[in-house]
């Protein structure tokens, strides 16, 4: 209601001024209705506004026809399509018309769906987010199993939503409700179904050998009719408002654990809604004994999967590196994962068992492989330095071998080897070789000989002493053997 006040003054305004409605709501500041209300009450003529045409009629019968045809064109498209007919406007009000010109589909009717005690079980992925362990952000996913009679949920997080993930979920529901229902529903998720023609489907083989370990059946829903297990929808709706909401947790084996004491306390001890008069814990109590019996032996939910080995003792999986034995380097080794451990198999035998960690980027070592490897190593070491020392003096094999036998340290060896050089050259080998010396080979008939008598060494004269005069030639005896550097002395005679 107005003032009467106002409303004389409208009239006032209309008949004496002849003001247009929309003058007379800007000036008095009403709206444009109350002004046309106003005036009508009185009885006074109102001015229609005159329609314009509107620039999208020539082009309303080619829309209407076109959307007959394919209800669910998009407003772009169409829109290209009249532009290329002409069309001026601009895509904003085309796309407004376009949403009032669709066909609506028509209203469909849904039943209500009732299953036997033990008949059924209703099972899908949620997602919760992500959480970080370390470096590596991991989403976070809830395995959800109902049973479509009772209601009794189960509920499991992991940090991925892979296959033995999948599988693990579904082991561990079996495991709390002590019991296998007939049948499993899905959606048609690829852990699931991996490819579907109308109602040929192919399931995933690893889901086929667990329904054939517990001996049910497992049931996708149609494509695009996610009502059809819409226990487990709504199932899920619960566990995020009842929950998860402002819940805390240390980590992934706290929330779990959480989770299942959630499950077996206040979940099962809310109303059942196909029975608000009882719990669903009655109402489980009363399908327990119409499930099928667990078999005697779960089914493995080891993750397994080949992985190659480089050169460094180290095997990769999940973003981390786990350590080998050294003598299993270069090869294709089988990891066998849990949610705790990961072991290394080459075959059936078992090289490693790891700590499984969902970091990324981190070292998992085994302090004996790695010891083990340094050993190696330096066995490798004394080994090539016995070879140099064999291709130096090889008259002194024996010797050196004796003294590598009683644990001589590499610095004895070498000095050893350094006084042997000091002998004539009739005690050191004779001959150079290219391959352990770089000297240029001798050529065949020129080889040294080990009987050739020593030839008396002159001394140098004093002259020569000082170093000042030119260096005589040295004769061939005077020569440094192959490999063995001669010192720049005035004695011509020392050699290193």
């Amino acid at each position: 209601m107005i003032a009467r006040a106002l409303e004389t003054e409208i009239l006032r305004l209309h008949h004496t001024e002849h003001w247009p409605v929309g003058t007379i709501a800007t000036q008095l500041r009403v709206h444009h209705s109350t002004v046309r209300r106003v005036l009508a009450q009185a009885g006074a003529p109102v001015a229609q506004p005159t329609p314009r045409p509107s620039i999208i009629e020539p082009y309303r019968a080619f829309i209407v026809e076109t959307l007959g045809k394919y209800p669910t064109l998009r407003a772009s498209r169409l829109y290209t399509m009249v532009r290329e007919r002409g069309y001026p406007g601009a895509p904003d009000h085309f796309r407004a018309v376009v949403a009032r010109l669709r066909p609506r589909p028509a209203a469909q009717a849904y039943l209500r769906l009732r299953t036997l005690a033990g008949e059924q079980a209703q099972v899908d992925w949620a997602h919760f987010g992500k959480l970080t362990v370390g470096r590596a952000v991991r989403p976070l996913m809830a395995f959800v199993m109902v049973l479509s009679y009772s209601r009794h949920m189960c509920l499991r997080f992991y940090l991925g939503a892979a296959m033995n993930y999948f599988i693990r979920g579904h082991v561990e529901a079996f495991a709390s409700f002590n019991s296998v229902p007939r049948v499993l529903l899905y959606d048609n998720l690829k852990s699931a179904v991996l490819e579907r023609s109308g109602d040929a489907i192919r399931f995933h083989p690893t889901l086929l050998e667990l329904a054939a370990h517990y001996r049910f059946a497992p049931r996708p829903v149609a494509v695009a009719r996610g009502n059809e297990k819409g226990r487990v929808e709504r199932a899920i709706r619960f566990v995020r408002e009842a929950f998860f909401a402002a819940r805390t947790f240390r980590d992934l084996d706290d929330l779990n654990a959480q989770a299942a004491a959630w499950c077996e306390g206040a979940c099962a001890d809310r109303l059942c809604p196909q029975d608000r008069a009882r719990t669903v814990r009655t109402v489980f109590a009363e399908e327990a004994p119409r499930l099928l019996a667990l078999p005697e032996n779960p089914f493995p939910t080891e993750e397994r999967i080949e992985v190659s080995v480089g050169k460094s003792p180290y095997a990769r999986f999940d973003l981390n590196d786990y350590t080998v034995p050294h003598t299993h380097v270069n090869r294709t080794l089988s990891v066998l994962a849990t949610l705790d451990t990961v072991r290394i198999l080459d075959g059936s035998a078992v090289l490693a068992i790891h700590r499984r960690t969902f970091d990324r980027g981190a070292q998992i070592e085994i302090k004996a492989h790695l010891e083990a490897l340094v050993t190696h190593k330096r066995a490798a070491r004394a080994h090539r330095a016995q070879d140099r020392l064999h291709h130096a003096a090889p008259s002194a094999k024996l010797l050196f071998l004796r003294a590598a036998e009683r644990g001589a340290h590499l610095g004895v060896l070498t000095r050893g080897l350094l006084a042997l050089l000091d002998t004539p050259r009739r005690e050191c080998a004779g001959g150079g070789d290219r391959r352990h010396t770089g000297r240029r080979r001798r050529a065949p008939g020129r080889r040294a000989s080990l009987h050739r008598p020593a030839r008396p060494r002159p001394r140098p004269s004093p002259a020569h002493r000082g170093g000042t005069a030119q260096r005589p030639a040295l004769a061939r005896h005077q020569r440094a053997p192959a490999g063995v550097k001669r010192l720049r002395t005035a004695d011509h005679g020392v050699y290193r």
